[in-house]
């Protein structure tokens, strides 16, 4: 999704990206907070960075070809 200067830097949900939904994050900065507009995900911009890089492992061999297969 396109930055659109709804905060410092936009962030993808963890929760709903988990559910493979592409949701940019909300900065509110009196609370200094990211939070999600469709779920009921909040979090500060350190909590956000490691569910997104726990998310990433799911999709770490998206672009490779896999071709050999261990258990035949």
């Amino acid at each position: 999704m396109a930055q659109s200067g709804k905060g410092k830097l936009n962030y993808r949900c963890p929760s709903c990206f988990m559910r493979d939904l592409d949701i940019d994050m909300f900065y509110d900065k009196e609370k200094d907070e990211y939070y999600c507009i469709r779920c009921q995900y909040t979090g500060n911009e350190k909590d956000v960075l490691e569910k997104n890089e726990m998310v990433r492992f799911r999709y770490r061999a998206m672009t490779e070809r896999i071709t050999k297969f261990d258990f035949d």
